[in-house]
């Protein structure tokens, strides 16, 4: 106890005498650094009896907060030094008029990102993530995309190693999520993704993708359309036409492109740009989960089923706000994102 207050009155007297930061380090280091005073006397309760380790303990730890605030207490004091002299050496010109803080706006990215998940929340869905760096099985093998499927090939995906990749999709937080959690699941999984492609006005190697699923006993393709009918709405106005094309992917069967009705033409397509004349512009990709996804985590296909979808976020920013380049999403020019403030 003797020892102990008389670190704590050193200290005291060393932390009146300092001037500067270098002497706040060298005291803070000597009394609470790893091989400090502090710390052998902690040490040192290991030679005490078990009786008298509670009250040693207690008091090395008052002496030990005694002593941070005195240091917090001194820093302080030497920081108001510190810009007393810079304001007499004339650092500071308190006359002249304040700089003016530019504030950022909103990325269109992440205003689209948060309107979906805004949508889907209200649906019943939660938030999900998974890693950017992911292992082959979890992108492609438990998604019934096997080892000579094209997507495999390295014009298509970054590979790390021959098993870990960099995630072409979000369909990875897909396969983890019903690996770690039972049915019923309503997930949407927004996320960085990348692929092999060439910079152009409309492919990036980086881009960013959102994906929703729903499992549960009794979910049909009618639920799908319910929740994509919703989903258009709300993104491109009321009143919005959706339309389902057959298509093929390895996960789901059966699978769908969905398009939804020109909201610069109306859907009357003719000379429009925007959709070329067709009507309609395509926005994700969906279906009903594939039995051999269930059988890959541990699901039985006979009991559940589900619906997936996903959509590439640049893709629905591009057309909500007649951008026809992707390369201005990212390359921060503040005259591109103010119009988003």
């Amino acid at each position: 106890m003797e020892d102990l207050k008389r670190i704590e009155d050193a200290v005291l007297v060393k932390l009146q005498n300092a001037t500067t930061e270098h002497d706040i380090t060298q005291i803070r280091s000597e009394y609470l650094g790893k091989k400090g005073a502090i710390g052998k006397a902690m040490q040192g309760l290991r030679e005490l009896a078990a009786n008298e380790r509670p009250q040693a303990g207690q008091r090395i730890n008052e002496v030990k907060q005694a002593i941070e605030a005195a240091l917090e207490s001194a820093q302080k004091r030497i920081n108001a030094v510190a810009v007393k002299q810079k304001q007499k050496a004339g650092s500071y010109d308190v006359t002249l008029p304040g700089r003016r803080v530019i504030a950022g706006a909103p990325h269109p990215l992440r205003l689209v990102e948060a309107e979906v998940i805004r949508i889907l929340t209200e649906l019943g869905f939660s938030v999900a993530e998974g890693p950017l760096v992911e292992h082959d099985w979890y992108t492609f093998e438990a998604l019934n995309i096997p080892a000579n499927h094209p997507a495999r090939d390295m014009q298509d995906t970054f590979f790390i190693t021959e098993q870990v990749v960099l995630r072409p999709h979000t369909s990875n937080v897909q396969t983890r999520v019903m690996l770690g959690r039972k049915p019923p699941l309503r997930i949407v999984a927004p996320g960085m993704t990348f692929r092999n492609d060439d910079i152009d006005p409309t492919h990036s190697p980086v881009f960013h993708q959102i994906e929703g699923f729903w499992v549960d006993e009794k979910v049909t393709f009618a639920d799908l359309k319910g929740v994509l009918h919703r989903l258009a709405e709300r993104l491109f106005g009321v009143g919005a036409k959706v339309r389902f094309r057959p298509s093929f992917f390895p996960f789901t069967e059966p699978s769908a492109e969905v398009d939804v009705s020109c909201s610069a033409c109306g859907g009357v397509g003719g000379t429009c740009r925007v959709c070329k004349g067709t009507g309609w512009l395509e926005i994700l990709g969906s279906g009903m989960i594939d039995p051999a996804v269930f059988e890959a985590v541990g699901y039985n296909p006979e009991k559940v089923q589900g619906f997936a979808f996903g959509m590439g976020i640049e893709r629905i920013a591009m057309l909500r706000y007649g951008i026809d380049d992707i390369r201005v999403l990212f390359e921060n020019d503040l005259r591109f994102l103010r119009q988003f403030g």
